[in-house]
């Protein structure tokens, strides 16, 4: 029996915490004053630096990451019936956003280490939906938790089925694979500004693309299928100046400009951010190496350290996954879990009749992993208290 212990009397380690200082602050109060919130010529500057930085012709922000991905699957072309294969070890926006559309979701398993999409798996799995006659409408892998997926070996897999890649870049940014960044390696990339992520909006994201009718697509399919920005119509002088047409059902996806005034100080910095999550991924590596109950993450240079993923080996130990998470919160240590496997939850294990076995790996990592505390805001001692906990809590309860 595991005793209970006494919840820590340390200030808790928050699992993320946003860095946000006085630029972001005079940012936002600039936009405040000047009497335009929505969206504007401050999410016009944020895209236009965005596309810049990441080396795109089109960036369009949006309100989240999820709409993204709608978005993107929306101007592909995918509809009722289509197929669209994806890992499902991920959040559940990857895989919901295929439903929206009427869409089925193919789950295909991941890679043990990098826990990303098995180019593998991706080919069997193309080779089994062509034989039954059917094709897939899209493919999107996700970078998990900033490790960016092999995608030399995804463009080798879709060189004999060719497939629109939609990159899930939500905790990519800002990594470069291969020279470029992680995002833009495909037809589509979407990256999130969601309150815990490499860089924040507090919610928002940006979709980013070379294809110009996709760009258009998204453009204005993201503000209710309108074909005038709302910033064009309110503020160009002109008689005409109220009208508009609607050219298409869309959606209430769009970014304030309140928001954009973050992003752009936060873009700035991203690099500095990046810099400080990988000095503390680094420490998590030396301080946990060796402990025998863990499996640590690959140490890389290309991963934007969004979250640090460890496994449990189980069998090492006298307590479970979810005792070892509880153990770490009563030490004021705020770790989480990244992911459940999507294949294990109620809604697609009966639509579409799954069983946890189906994919093997995604249902071990899901069984033993935990995200301990990461983010540019995380201090020293902090770093020092994780490490610490995860080697007492392990050599407490090793078998």
């Amino acid at each position: 029996m595991v005793p209970v212990m006494k919840p820590s009397a340390l200030p808790y380690v928050p699992f993320s915490r946003p860095v946000l200082g006085p630029e972001e602050e005079e940012a936002v109060l600039a936009v405040m004053r000047s009497g335009w919130l929505t969206t504007g010529e401050e999410t016009a500057r944020f895209e236009a630096e965005f596309a810049k930085v990441v080396g795109a012709r089109h960036a369009l922000a949006l309100n989240s990451a999820t709409a993204g991905l709608h978005l993107a699957l929306e101007a592909l072309g995918v509809d009722t019936g289509s197929v669209v294969l994806t890992t499902p070890f991920t959040f559940a926006a990857t895989a919901e956003v295929v439903r929206y559309l009427g869409a089925d979701p193919v789950f295909v398993d991941i890679d043990r280490e990098t826990l990303c999409i098995d180019p593998r798996a991706l080919a069997v799995t193309l080779e089994r939906l062509q034989a039954e006659g059917r094709r897939a409408a899209a493919v999107i892998p996700v970078h998990i938790a900033g490790m960016v997926c092999d995608m030399d070996g995804l463009a080798q897999v879709l060189s004999d089925f060719p497939v629109p890649l939609v990159e899930d870049a939500a905790h990519a940014f800002p990594v470069r694979y291969g020279g470029r960044y992680a995002g833009t390696l495909g037809d589509v990339g979407v990256y999130s500004f969601y309150a815990t992520k490499t860089i924040t909006t507090g919610e928002g994201g940006m979709l980013v693309t070379d294809r110009e009718e996709v760009a258009q697509r998204v453009r204005v399919m993201r503000l209710h299928g309108i074909d005038r920005d709302v910033w064009n119509r309110y503020t160009r002088p002109g008689s005409q100046g109220w009208k508009y047409d609607i050219v298409a059902p869309g959606y209430k996806y769009n970014l304030t400009d309140l928001a954009s005034a973050i992003g752009r100080v936060q873009l700035r910095r991203a690099g500095e951010f990046l810099q400080r999550r990988t000095a503390v991924a680094e420490r998590y590596l030396e301080g946990l190496r060796g402990l025998e109950f863990l499996s640590l993450p690959r140490r890389t240079v290309d991963h934007a350290w969004h979250l640090f993923i460890l496994r449990l080996r189980e069998e090492q130990l006298r307590i479970t996954r979810d005792q070892f998470i509880e153990e770490l919160h009563q030490r004021g240590i705020g770790a989480s879990v990244h992911f459940i496997s999507l294949h294990l939850m109620t809604y697609y294990r009966e639509r579409y009749g799954l069983s946890p076995g189906d994919f093997p790996v995604a249902l071990e990592c899901s069984r033993s992993c935990i995200s301990l505390p990461l983010s540019a805001g995380l201090g020293d001692g902090e770093v020092e208290r994780v490490i610490a906990a995860v080697t007492e809590i392990g050599a407490r309860h090793r078998r």
